[in-house]
């Protein structure tokens, strides 16, 4: 475009014109941070690359937000570490939102991927968006454009973006997309929640215990062995223990690492998933609890995706791929299979025997009335608040045991040390 503009200019000024409008100084912009309020009075933050304030003032009008605060961004050293910078579910997430809310706006497709790739913090991300604007600007649809990146975006979202592209309803389907994205993230961090209790516990447990037998426990035998006597017979074992533990310290760490990738391996296999996925459902109080969750994701998943006017058969083959769980994506797919043979959903349901009856009875009830969608959404909603007591039950449940274990590891080691001292305090009298 420069060497365009040059040559005209040659033409029409000459020479002098021309190197002019080479040593012309080129505009640069500044990132600015900005702070809005929305039409329904809600607080809007966000980073644009513009000329000046003005520009970023009039491009948040033009989007219906009302600024309140603009400020150029302030310097900040950033460290890039190898392996890591990609693209989290939140950030996928907030560009769901605001590119919902831009689209609902009526601003053009390339436009707003120009605007949301602009502020964006993340550079991987930030290729990503720039990458799929450039295809949708050569002539793909934004579906299309989001198939080349499947790390990022899933066959649900792009499926989805389909959908809304051909119906025009592409800003309704984002918005159910963002909020279908802030419940699965809410039902993951509840069931995250639940296991990192336990799992500090059992760690701190595990390293103080080592702690003790390597490290405490050679002093006390010391100390008994100046003494003579035999020692009881808790005393005894801990020393033991001890003794096993220093000899075999090496063996046992390589035998955690090979138990640890063998389990890795086994779980990445097919068959291995299916029997880990089984197995893990039949489980006493968790397996309920996974059950609950495979359910919620599972109608909350096929709810949106009828919602959004998906053909039962391609909703069905998406939500399997998304449901987690090989067991339950089998009796998806059963069901699937059934469905394309002319039989309603509930029946096949019923028949995996993995959905709950009384899912299935809605889900029915939901197809005869032809609310489906809306019955779906429902039972996820139910589920969603079901897997949240299952989830307290468990943490009340678990924290006393785990404590009585902890305090049972470090009271018993101390009973096993001072046993001797007390038979020789009682020898002494």
């Amino acid at each position: 475009m420069a060497t365009a503009t040059t040559t005209q200019t040659m033409t029409k000024s000459g020479p002098a014109a021309a190197a002019k409008a080479q040593t012309a100084p080129k505009k640069t912009t500044t990132t600015f941070v900005w702070e809005a309020k929305s039409k329904a009075g809600e607080i809007r933050k966000g980073e644009m690359e513009a000329n000046d304030i003005e520009s970023v003032n009039s491009r948040l009008k033009s989007l219906g937000l009302n600024p309140t605060k603009v400020k150029k961004k302030p310097y900040a050293i950033k460290f890039k570490i190898p392996g890591f910078g990609g693209v989290a579910s939140k950030d996928i997430l907030i560009f769901t939102r605001q590119f919902a809310t831009m689209i609902d706006a009526g601003l053009p497709l390339v436009q707003c991927l120009d605007i949301l790739a602009t502020q964006m913090d993340n550079a991987s991300f930030k290729a990503v968006v720039f990458a799929i604007k450039s295809k949708v600007e050569g002539g793909s649809t934004f579906a299309d454009a989001l198939k080349d990146h499947p790390k990022i975006f899933d066959e649900l979202y792009v499926q989805l973006c389909a959908a809304g592209e051909v119906g025009g309803i592409l800003d309704t389907i984002l918005n159910r997309l963002a909020t279908y994205a802030e419940k699965n993230e809410k039902l993951k961090r509840k069931v995250k929640g639940a296991m990192t209790y336990p799992t500090i516990v059992i760690l701190v447990a595990v390293a103080v215990t080592a702690l003790l037998l390597l490290k405490v426990t050679p002093v006390f035998e010391k100390m008994f062995s100046d003494f003579g006597s035999a020692l009881p017979a808790p005393t005894q074992f801990v020393v033991n223990l001890s003794k096993f533990m220093q000899a075999y310290v090496i063996h046992m760490v390589i035998g955690i690492i090979v138990t640890v990738v063998a389990g890795t391996t086994i779980y990445r296999n097919p068959t291995g998933r299916k029997l880990v996925d089984k197995v893990s459902l039949k489980m006493p109080i968790i397996g309920d609890v996974l059950r609950k969750v495979a359910v919620a994701r599972f109608t909350r998943t096929l709810g949106t995706m009828i919602s959004s006017g998906v053909p039962i058969l391609d909703a069905l083959e998406v939500t399997a791929k998304t449901a987690g769980n090989r067991t339950i994506e089998a009796g998806i797919y059963y069901v699937r299979g059934k469905i394309s043979e002319g039989k309603n959903i509930a029946g096949p349901l019923l028949e995996t025997k993995v959905f709950p009856p009384m899912v299935v009875q809605m889900i029915g009830v939901g197809e005869a009335t032809g609310a489906m969608d809306a019955m779906l959404n429902k039972i996820a909603d139910f589920y969603d608040d079901e897997v949240d007591t299952a989830v307290a039950s468990l943490t009340a449940m678990i924290e006393p045991i785990l404590m009585v274990f902890l305090g049972g590891v470090v009271g018993g080691f101390l009973i096993a040390m001072y046993l001797p001292i007390f038979s020789i305090a009682g020898a002494i009298k």
